[in-house]
């Protein structure tokens, strides 16, 4: 298990690489959802999501051999982002895979990085094609199953725990589970008493399918929110869920994008559709919860075009 220790030590390696990014109250999400929320605003983390906290916790722990046979990463988006850019800042070689179903823009991104872009026909391709890579020498930078990721990951929630002002419950998405494991691990050292809860949608419930079945299992996948579309969560990510996470809660990808808009309305900040997920999952816990509910919403990124969100919100039905 990452100790907050762990994560402690990985704040103070990254801190001049990385962005301490905002924790505020929100008045707009907290007149629509009817309770006090405080945003953690990851989406203006450098390359646009929490994911260029692990990727620079993994890069500077390489030893010099590792630096010169180059890494490589599997991605759906946010990670080959952070991946490809923090590696050229660091002066590391980088190989991203990422199937073709990835979003336009962040394909585009990685290959302007200057990072070699490998493409598949789906994300099961794209981790067999990086396990084939790592066993040609190059470094795996897993984007959750690695303890120096998942360690860099919880500095947001270490961020958050300083930062906030008194929380009960907190709102993470959830993909491959190393961005959850990290702050549930800061959090709940930190701040004892907070709930921690995940949110995943439906067509990419990994975290929330092995919860149910004591272990990772497979997934298919099929939800439109690629950045959290992992075919299986880790068993270091599962083990932290399972002890560090009240619940993973799951919703449809037509009320993900509905949160996206209403992030645009209410927070006046353009999430992408693994940050909209949080707020219906907030009315839910805000029903479990009750009047003494006060919210915390890691927004973790913001890497998706007004087109793509359009045509979501053209594809359900949303105005």
């Amino acid at each position: 298990m990452i100790g907050i220790t762990d994560i402690e030590r990985q704040a103070g390696r990254i801190a001049e690489h990385v962005v301490r990014t905002p924790t505020l109250p929100s008045p707009g999400l907290s007149a629509l959802l009817g309770a006090p929320v405080t945003v953690k605003l990851e989406l203006l983390q450098r390359t646009g999501s929490f994911k260029a906290r692990g990727a620079t916790a993994k890069l500077l722990s390489l030893s010099e051999a590792e630096r010169a046979a180059g890494v490589v990463a599997v991605s759906g988006g946010n990670h080959g982002i952070a991946l490809a850019h923090m590696a050229a800042a660091l002066d590391v070689k980088a190989t991203v895979v990422m199937p073709r179903s990835a979003p336009a823009r962040s394909v585009e991104i990685v290959a302007a990085s200057g990072a070699s872009l490998r493409l598949t026909d789906d994300m099961d391709g794209a981790f067999s094609l990086v396990n084939r890579l790592r066993d040609e020498g190059l470094t795996l930078v897993h984007p959750f199953d690695d303890p120096l990721v998942i360690a860099g990951q919880g500095t947001v929630g270490l961020e958050f725990a300083d930062d906030a002002d008194d929380l009960t419950d907190v709102l993470v998405s959830v993909g491959g589970g190393g961005l959850i494991a990290g702050v549930a691990a800061a959090l709940r050292a930190r701040r004892p008493g907070v709930r921690v809860w995940g949110v995943e949608t439906e067509g990419a419930e990994a975290m929330s399918r092995a919860l149910a079945a004591g272990g990772p299992v497979p997934v298919a996948l099929s939800s439109v929110v690629s950045t959290l579309s992992a075919p299986a969560v880790s068993q270091l990510t599962y083990e932290h869920a399972a002890a560090l996470v009240t619940e993973v809660l799951v919703v449809p990808d037509r009320e993900a994008v509905q949160g996206c808009l209403d992030l645009a309305d209410h927070a006046k900040v353009w999430g992408e559709p693994a940050a909209g997920c949080l707020l219906p999952a907030a009315r839910r816990v805000l029903e479990r919860v009750g009047d003494s509910c006060r919210l915390g919403l890691v927004v973790c990124g913001g890497n998706t075009t007004t087109t793509d969100v359009m045509a979501w919100a053209e594809r359900f039905g949303l105005r």
